[in-house]
């Protein structure tokens, strides 16, 4: 799905060369078949078989020295191709006609035709059938550099879509590692060898589960989870028993695919704002089910939620430019979601008064090599509740802005910019 895509010619044309010829035996074949036909049935008897063969020979041949003429023509300015084309051609089939008028008035040389006459005679059949050839050839090849160009297009995005997708997941990392490598350092400096040399293995497992996907590609929802937990035991190093943590994964949802990563923005925030400003912690729940032909993924946690809650708040996740954002919890999930999905994905996120936080995240559902069997009609298009437009001051936008990280609006979602 965001791999880079191939380069796809026409199969027919895969081998140019190949069809130019086939195409030339086919057509000047077929010409000669029809023209003797129609001779034999006008009653012009055998010998005029002679002559079509002739004839068939010089186009074939002429059509040869017209093609290495006309492939140094296409790519130069209209005026210049098409004004040597008309020339090139004009000269060939003259060549082609009378070479044809002369042979035919050798072998009926009981009529009273002349030269001339037999030249135009000729240069009616010969004309479109020439003619024909140039516009086809013409037709074909501009076909062929139109389909390199769209599939050069296709490549090229999707090379830039695939180092976006690598950009955006390249810059959990930086989060994660400086919180773990702080808790070490912390680990050390009380002289905590045991659990220090704990959270050094945990860790080196988790980054090698990690680099292990390519940064634009896929995993399952088991795969994801699996890198989720391995996540949750370093950060459970920390936090011990007041990190709490929920599965619920039914059997279809943990073969869905979804891009590798896309949850763990969640999870950190979900501790950093969660877990962490409680004293008795709280408990984060992740929930992966198949709702029809969706993959429907919910994030919750028992914390505090927002300071100025709202029981809903969707969006079809555009592009923010706003100053204020920091971090790159939503912006991340924003970015990766619309270039993988563009409209066919829904966001959710609800923080009710009584506390806690969920977001929803709903996606195509579809299974590790499968082909997305149906494009699902978008999810309206929602505003942002008034009171978050506002902005939520909560004191948890205090962490300076990452450089070079995505924009987002920082009143739709203030917990994840905080990373």
């Amino acid at each position: 799905m965001m791999a880079v895509l191939p380069s796809r010619p026409a199969p027919f044309f895969a081998n140019k060369n190949r069809a130019f010829w086939n195409l030339q035996f086919a057509g000047w074949g077929s010409a000669m078949v029809l023209r003797s036909v129609q001779g034999l049935a006008n009653g012009q008897g055998f010998g005029l078989l002679m002559i079509v063969f002739i004839a068939t020979v010089t186009g074939f041949s002429f059509s040869l020295v017209l093609s290495v003429i006309y492939r140094n023509l296409i790519g130069r300015p209209p005026i210049v191709t098409w004004g040597f084309t008309a020339i090139a051609l004009a000269t060939a089939l003259s060549l082609q006609v009378l070479i044809e008028a002369w042979v035919a008035g050798l072998y009926y040389t009981d009529r009273e035709t002349t030269l001339t006459q037999l030249f135009f005679l000729y240069l009616a059949v010969e004309l479109p059938l020439l003619g024909a050839w140039t516009g086809l050839y013409y037709a074909i090849n501009y076909f062929l550099q139109l389909e390199e160009s769209i599939d050069r297009l296709e490549r090229l995005e999707a090379q830039a879509t695939s180092a976006q997708l690598a950009m955006l997941r390249y810059q959990l990392n930086p989060h994660f590692l400086f919180n773990t490598l702080n808790s070490i350092s912390t680990l050390v400096l009380l002289k905590e060898t045991e659990p220090a040399n704990a959270m050094l293995t945990r860790l080196s497992r988790f980054l090698r589960h990690t680099l292990v996907s390519e940064p634009g590609g896929t995993v399952t929802v088991a795969q994801e989870v699996e890198t989720l937990k391995l996540y949750l035991d370093i950060e459970r190093m920390r936090f011990e028993e007041r990190l709490q943590t929920e599965f619920d994964i039914s059997e279809d949802a943990a073969e869905a695919i979804l891009p590798s990563l896309l949850l763990q923005p969640l999870i950190e925030n979900a501790i950093k704002y969660a877990v962490s400003p409680l004293e008795d912690g709280a408990r984060i729940s992740l929930s992966a089910q198949i709702s029809g032909s969706r993959l429907r993924l919910v994030v919750s946690d028992t914390g505090p939620g927002l300071k100025n809650p709202v029981e809903s708040t969707r969006t079809s996740l555009p592009q923010s430019t706003s100053p204020d954002s920091t971090g790159v919890g939503l912006a991340n999930i924003r970015d990766r979601l619309a270039q993988a999905y563009g409209n066919r994905h829904l966001f959710e996120i609800r923080s009710p008064a009584e506390g806690g936080f969920t977001v929803v995240i709903e996606i195509p559902f579809e299974r590790e090599g499968e082909e997305e069997e149906a494009l699902l009609v978008p999810p309206p298009e929602l505003t942002t509740h008034p009171s978050l437009r506002e902005g939520v001051q909560d004191g948890r936008l205090a962490s300076g802005k990452q450089d070079g990280a995505p924009s987002v609006e920082s009143s739709a979602y203030p917990r994840a910019m905080g990373q």
